[in-house]
């Protein structure tokens, strides 16, 4: 039987993505958009920013600024549950 070495995933690269939060706009509405127009998401100024691997939450934070580029400082880890649930 072969040895399973899981510390070789390790370097693997994923996909990862802040969501600030989310809109329901017609395509009417998609298609209408302009330079300056604002679309207003679900989500609460205050309230977290989700950090999403592979469709899944595996941190919240805040945005900031750093040396002049946005970056994501986490101020929670989710729940090893949480982490299987996919983001819908």
């Amino acid at each position: 039987m072969t040895d399973v070495r899981p510390d070789i995933v390790l370097d693997m690269e994923l996909e990862a993505a802040l969501q600030f939060g989310a809109s329901e706009l017609s395509l009417r509405d998609v298609l209408a958009l302009g330079p300056g127009d604002v679309v207003e998401l679900d989500r609460h100024l205050a309230a977290p920013v989700d950090l999403v691997v592979g469709e899944r939450i595996v941190a919240r934070g805040e945005v900031v600024v750093v040396n002049g580029n946005f970056a994501f400082r986490v101020t929670e880890v989710t729940t090893p549950q949480m982490r299987l649930e996919i983001v819908r």
